[in-house]
């Protein structure tokens, strides 16, 4: 009889032993994950060091989260056997939604390696992989949500086509929603700018640097670094310029001199020629021209074009360089640039009545005065 307290008591044994192997499981886990760790970092291969980040924390919560359900389990059959129902039910769910915690860090990790150069040489375009990544994201949601509802006794048919109808009634209220959806899946299907890229509409006022793309808007920094928000759904009507993806930027000016110098426009033309092809930023491929253009009303002008680096701050550079040589070339052939001059003609007999009529009252002054003295 003095034995029967103890058995009754075994359960609590049988608690502390679940506990307490939790415990043991964990610190061994992380001892392997540890070591996995140290030696994927030894390799450029990005997929041992994903899954052991991504299974890390799961890994972790799912020993616990198994003994401590255990435990309850053992405490459920000595106090309500309805409550081990319960249990099972929500053992079942916890293990589809750490299932589905480990793929999405998995996805997370794997994201970040694709877009990084040390480990592929030639990282995949970081708008490309974040479009991708939040489709994948979304979809392992959506199938976790319907297996948890499947595990929780609900139709899942019949929940799709409340979705079916929803979406529906949805899409009619919130149709700019859609609308900037489908324009930012359309901004990641064809690229026409990436995050980074300086782009600019001359539709719209919109000019700066790509941030970020979302769903929903783009964010994009004006050169006076305002944040501009910008929706999705506007890139699908607008023209849009992306100068990151010159090939080259272009040097077109003109430059006149005066009619007096028009004698050395030859010289210089062919001297401006031969400076431009002896430019080492000038890329020789490109078209290249030097040109007598006109004669404008005050000056006689040649054009240069011509083709340099797509980079702006030095395209700025170079096309200072090209204008600062070409005006030593019109000096040294003892020429001058023009500006805007006028130039008034007085006919010549206007000129002799003036001196006529000056030397009348010269001479009518010289007859009063006598006059004046006589008297």
């Amino acid at each position: 009889m003095e034995q029967l307290p103890l058995i009754g008591e075994a359960w609590m044994y049988q608690v502390f032993a679940v506990v307490l192997c939790a415990l043991v499981a964990a610190y061994v886990v992380k001892l392997i994950l540890d070591r996995l760790e140290r030696r994927a970092e030894l390799t450029t291969n990005m997929w041992d060091d994903a899954l052991v980040y991504a299974a890390r924390r799961p890994a972790w919560v799912l020993i616990w989260s198994m003994g401590l359900m255990w435990a309850a389990r053992i405490t459920a059959n000595e106090m309500d056997e309805g409550l081990a129902d319960v249990l099972d039910q929500c053992q079942r769910i916890l293990l589809i939604v750490l299932l589905c915690w480990f793929i999405l860090r998995l996805m997370k990790e794997v994201e970040k390696r694709l877009v990084d150069t040390r480990y592929r040489q030639k990282p995949v375009d970081k708008t490309t992989v974040n479009a991708v990544g939040k489709l994948l994201r979304a979809s392992v949601i959506i199938t976790a949500t319907l297996v948890v509802l499947q595990s929780l006794g609900y139709s899942v048919s019949g929940v799709m086509a409340f979705g079916g109808i929803g979406g529906i009634a949805v899409g009619f209220a919130a149709k700019d929603l859609l609308a900037n959806f489908f324009g930012g899946l359309m901004v990641f299907l064809d690229r026409p700018f990436a995050v980074g890229d300086w782009v600019r509409s001359p539709d719209r006022d919109i000019e700066g640097t790509v941030e970020h793309i979302g769903w929903r808007l783009s964010r994009i920094r004006t050169f006076d670094k305002r944040p501009l928000y910008v929706p999705n759904s506007i890139f699908n009507n607008i023209v849009v310029e992306n100068p990151s993806r010159m090939s080259h930027r272009r040097i077109y000016e003109h430059l006149g001199i005066r009619y007096a110098d028009v004698g050395q426009m030859e010289p210089i033309v062919q001297k401006v020629r031969d400076m431009l092809k002896e430019h080492e930023d000038i890329d020789q491929e490109q078209t290249q021209m030097v040109f007598f253009d006109r004669c404008a009303p005050s000056s006689v002008d040649f054009f240069i074009y011509c083709f340099t680096t797509p980079v702006w701050a030095e395209y700025h550079r170079v096309k200072e360089d090209i204008l600062l040589k070409i005006l030593a070339i019109i000096n040294d052939h003892q020429a001058q640039v023009a500006f805007p001059t006028s130039t008034l003609h007085l006919p010549d007999p206007l000129a002799l009545h003036t001196e006529r009529q000056s030397a009348e009252g010269a001479s009518q002054g010289s007859a009063e005065s006598s006059g004046r003295s006589s008297s």
